[in-house]
C-alpha cells in the first residue's frame, strides 16, 4: 500500500475551535499585518478581500471575507454585500483562468451547527472541482489529497486575477 502524507493538517484537524476563537480572528489579524504574500491574500478590495484557504478541500480554494467582522451576512451593508459578490465573480474568472475547473462549489458555513470554523466572522467559499475528483480516499479516509503547494497557487491565482474595472 502507498501512503500519501499531509502532515500539515493535523494542526487543523486536533485544534479546539473555542481555543481559536480566544486566540484572536485571522480574518481581522492576516489584512492588518501587510504581508499578503505569506497570508496568501489574493486580493483586497474595499469592504472585503480574497484569501487562500490554508486547508483546501481543493486546489484553489478560494474565501472572500469581510473586514467586518461579524458571525452572519444580515449584519453587513449593501456595499459589502454588493463586493461579496463582485469578488466571488473575480474569483471565478481567476480559478477558470488558472486551473479551467469542470465546476464550482460556492458557499456559507454560517454558525458552529452549519459548520463554521470560524464563527465569529463570515465568510465565503469558492472551491473549484473537477469530475472524479473525490476518489477513494476522500470518500473511504475523508481525507482529501492537494497537490499543489500554497505558494504555487497563490502566485497562479495572483497572475490569473482579473485587472481592475
Amino acid at each position: 500500500m502507498e501512503h500519501l502524507w499531509s502532515p500539515w493538517r493535523m494542526v487543523y484537524l486536533r485544534r479546539d475551535p473555542a481555543e481559536a476563537e480566544r486566540e484572536g480572528c485571522i480574518f481581522c489579524e492576516k489584512p492588518s499585518e501587510n504581508r499578503d504574500a505569506e497570508n496568501k491574500i489574493v486580493y483586497r478590495g474595499q469592504k472585503a478581500f480574497v484569501i487562500l484557504n490554508i486547508y483546501p478541500y481543493n486546489n484553489g480554494h478560494l474565501m472572500i471575507v469581510p473586514y467586518q467582522h461579524v458571525p452572519s451576512l444580515e449584519q453587513l451593508d449593501t456595499p459589502t454585500l454588493t463586493e461579496l459578490m463582485v469578488l466571488t465573480n473575480r474569483s471565478l474568472a481567476a480559478l477558470r483562468t488558472a486551473y479551467q475547473p469542470h465546476a464550482f462549489n460556492i458557499g456559507l458555513n454560517i454558525g458552529a451547527a452549519g459548520g463554521a470554523g470560524i464563527v465569529a466572522h463570515v465568510h465565503l467559499h469558492v472551491v473549484p472541482r473537477w469530475a472524479g475528483d473525490t476518489n477513494f480516499i476522500s470518500s473511504i479516509s475523508s481525507t482529501r489529497v492537494i497537490p499543489e503547494d500554497l505558494a504555487e497557487t497563490y502566485q497562479r491565482l495572483r497572475l490569473a486575477w482579473p485587472q481592475d474595472e
